[in-house]
């Protein structure tokens, strides 16, 4: 599978995950989104790639939803932490489809 952005090719898995995650870029992560189902990246969801990102980023590895829930309730309040709020925003959840957009690796056992 591949996608086409900014004038490069870039390479995705079967399931549609980045294969060099040193090609993700803002741009990918929009051409993903509608891969999965995700009409438009509004601030909301910006906020979860990103945490995502950092955590990943400062960790090594993607964040358990759990762990990133209570990650999401310390920076922005009750409302926005629960599965059901990831869940209105990426239809497969965090670990699916907030990872992948994000440009994630994808975790062990998840397809």
């Amino acid at each position: 599978m591949q996608a086409q952005v900014n004038g490069q090719t870039i390479q995705l898995s079967e399931a549609g995950w980045l294969e060099n995650l040193d090609e993700w870029s803002p741009e990918l992560a929009e051409q993903i989104a509608v891969n999965e189902k995700v009409a438009e990246l509004t601030e909301e969801h910006w906020d979860i790639i990103n945490m995502a990102r950092e955590y990943f980023h400062d960790n090594g590895v993607v964040c358990e939803p759990r762990a990133f829930s209570k990650l999401m309730k310390q920076k922005y309040g009750r409302d926005r932490s629960d599965q059901k709020y990831i869940y209105s925003l990426f239809p497969t959840g965090l670990i699916k489809c907030a990872n992948k957009i994000a440009g994630l690796p994808r975790p062990k056992g998840c397809s």
